[in-house]
């Protein structure tokens, strides 16, 4: 059975970092696109990074600058390092796959398989 797992949200400060984790089971996420959404509440989801197979990144304005997409293939996963977190990144992070990117922008098009999601709360 294809799964994505999400892990390491939490409650951080504004400022602070968290590094969130996409862990793939079932199939290899090699041949795929991966994408970070999330979703506020009362706030429909948005795209915020995605990085094609061959490694090509998008960015949400939002959130240039302060986060970082990655994928491990050898460990059939993916990460989003997060930093400089303010109030407004609070939100449900979910990763997906995607069958590929749209040209000239770079997101994520396609998707497939979802994780359940991980909140994410800045707060002091």
């Amino acid at each position: 059975q294809e799964q994505l797992v999400e892990s390491g949200g939490g409650l951080v400060q504004p400022g602070g970092s968290l590094r969130l984790s996409c862990a793939a089971s079932g199939f290899a996420l090699d041949a795929y696109a991966i994408g970070w959404f999330r979703q506020a509440p009362g706030k429909e989801r948005e795209g915020v990074s995605c990085i094609s197979s061959d490694r090509r990144v998008y960015y949400v304005d939002s959130v240039k600058g302060r986060f970082t997409i990655s994928r491990d293939n050898a460990k059939n996963a993916a990460y989003l390092q997060m930093n400089s977190l303010k109030p407004e990144d609070t939100a449900v992070y979910y990763c997906a796959t995607a069958i590929g990117i749209v040209v000239g922008t770079g997101e994520c098009a396609g998707m497939r398989d979802w994780g359940k999601g991980t909140l994410v709360t800045v707060s002091s």
